[in-house]
């Protein structure tokens, strides 16, 4: 008879898992065992459990097929937490194996006791506890299906010593992953959206993740309603491209064509995005929405209609219906604010010769460099700034952040798990020194795994979107600096490819030679510590914060950095 933790993966062989992201423990004992001798599941080491998480949630960001990660008990399954709460909010199928104690020591306050399923409740739509070997395979069964249905993360909790019982007789379900069904808006609703915005005359659409598949659709609809196409951080990589409408991002990290495009508007539709910040929708617009999850509808914005439907099979059914706009006013005025906007942000030059490297500088190198189908994936905020305005997608590209979580040291962690799973493919990470410098211990997965990720490391000395929020709202910058390494040389330490860059001459070369080289590369760059990440609208306290900066600063015998802003915004 097999036992608990041979029955777990042969239940997850079923369901199509090819590898387990995680770190040995003697909880996980049992199975990673069973993983051995089952030998079609690969165990992927890391040196720390957040990457796991992070990088089981690129994997199914990437594939839309259910990832695993694994813990063992106790500080091992915590340290999941943080990338599963990731996974969860950018609802990706996880499933998270939390190693317990022993069961009888259950609740006795044992070494390494805590209570997993409500620790790792708020982040999961379903967690159990395997608490008798005819719980395999039906709870894991559940877990499975719970994280590819509702798409997002279930936590299956089972005792080292329950995983080396004899299980029980049953079998993994031979159908085990459910087909998901399209999702079709009902025909009423269909027609009071077409009569929407059939009686608008100046419309926008505010695109987001869910047109992921929609793109030729989002476009075909703003050009019979000669509508501007705002798009979302998460909607970037599937709308920028070939996309004659787009007139750029909106929100804090988003520029001015955007949100003036979403302001001046009477009719807004939001299409399967639910964009957070409510202060950047219009004030006086009708405004619907199509999601694919009732529960977003309205969310951040009183609505005159919501529908629920797959925003490609809705955008279908859609069309017939509408009148082609004639007034193209609306759309153009739109497309000149864009393109003076992007005029704005472009305007440091490839022949640049700024000391300390402009950031932007960077992002154009990388995304002029990088191959057609690259994977990127970048840090929380001033990575995810730059690789939000330059990096160039074309509908191969993908972009993969913690853009709904914002958590800090994502990127390489995400790295990692896009290169196991598409190993013939460039991946990029584009990290902050702060975020890299927070996991960079498994640059030692990287270098044990023969990964060929490529780490561009933005090394400006400093935590700089927090600087600039201390700044805005009056405070003097307090614990913000960096005392970083020479990464590079850190990186040759490892017997790694290691480059670091201080002069913006050099750059191309570098980043070239590294992106072509065989195996893993760390590019260290020294950038702009003071270059500016400011939103498309700026409030009066945000004025009068950083005013208050300023003065400040000049108190507190800080006068050169305000020199260096100075010269970072008039030279390139």
């Amino acid at each position: 008879m097999p036992t608990v933790a041979q029955r777990l993966v042969e239940t997850l062989s079923a369901a199509g898992v090819e590898r387990i992201f995680g770190l040995v423990g003697d909880s996980l004992n049992g199975i990673t065992d069973s993983l051995r001798g089952h030998g079609e599941i690969a165990w992927v080491p890391v040196r720390h459990e957040e990457v796991a998480a992070f990088a089981a949630g690129a994997e199914a960001a990437l594939t839309g097929n259910l990832a695993v990660c694994a813990g063992s008990c106790g500080p091992g399954n915590l340290h999941l937490i943080n990338g599963l709460f990731d996974c969860h909010r950018n609802r990706v199928p996880v499933v998270a194996i939390a190693a317990h104690i022993p069961n009888a020591e259950i609740g006795s306050g044992y070494f390494q006791e805590t209570h997993p399923q409500f620790l790792f409740k708020e982040c999961s739509h379903y967690i159990e506890l395997v608490s008798d070997p005819t719980h395999v395979p039906r709870i894991v069964e559940t877990a499975i299906r719970e994280a590819v249905t509702k798409r997002g993360v279930a936590v299956i909790v089972i005792s080292g010593d329950t995983a080396l019982k004899e299980a029980g007789a049953q079998m993994p379900a031979a159908n085990l992953i459910p087909r998901i069904p399209t999702v079709v808006p009902t025909d009423s609703d269909v027609a009071a959206l077409a009569e929407l915005l059939n009686g608008g005359s100046r419309i926008t659409l505010m695109c987001g993740a869910g047109c992921a598949g929609a793109h030729d659709d989002v476009v075909a609809l703003a050009d019979k309603l000669n509508a501007p196409v705002v798009h979302a951080l998460r909607g970037k990589e599937h709308l920028e491209w070939e996309n004659p409408f787009d007139v750029g991002m909106t929100g804090l990290i988003g520029w001015s064509s955007g949100y003036h495009a979403m302001l001046a508007c009477d009719t807004l539709l939001l299409v399967g995005t639910d964009f957070p910040y409510r202060q950047f929708y219009p004030k006086d617009a009708r405004i619907a929405q199509i999601d694919i999850r009732g529960e977003n509808l309205g969310k951040r914005c009183r609505l005159e209609l919501g529908v629920i439907g797959d925003v490609k099979e809705t955008l279908r059914r859609l069309q017939p219906k509408l009148e082609k706009k004639t007034d193209d006013g609306h759309l153009r005025t739109a497309l000149a604010h864009y393109r003076s906007a992007r005029a704005g942000l472009d305007w440091v030059k490839p022949d640049s010769h700024h000391k300390p490297i402009h950031p932007q500088l960077v992002a154009t190198t990388i995304s002029n460099l990088a191959s057609d189908d690259a994977i990127f994936t970048a840090d929380v905020v001033e990575p995810t700034v730059w690789a939000a305005r330059y990096l160039k997608m074309n509908g191969k590209r993908r972009l993969i952040g913690s853009f709904l979580h914002g958590s800090m040291a994502n990127a390489m962690p995400q790295a990692i798990g896009a290169q196991v799973t598409c190993p013939k493919r460039q991946v990029i990470s584009m990290s902050g020194d702060g975020g890299f410098a927070m996991l960079m211990g498994d640059l030692l997965t990287i270098r044990q795994l023969r990964l060929p990720v490529k780490i561009v490391i933005f090394n400006n000395g400093i935590l700089g979107f927090v600087d600039i929020e201390m700044k805005a709202s009056g405070f003097l910058p307090t614990g913000t600096r960096l005392d970083n390494p020479n990464f590079a040389d850190m990186t040759k330490a490892m017997g790694l490819y290691g480059v670091r860059v201080e002069e913006p001459a050099e750059l191309a070369g570098a980043m070239e030679a590294a992106f072509k080289h065989e195996g893993a590369a760390v590019i260290d760059v020294l950038t702009d510590p003071v270059e500016l990440v400011m939103p498309p609208t700026i409030t009066v306290e945000q004025v009068k914060g950083f005013s208050a900066w300023m003065m400040k600063a000049v108190l507190d015998g800080r006068g050169k950095e305000l020199v260096h802003l100075a010269k970072s915004a008039w030279q390139n």
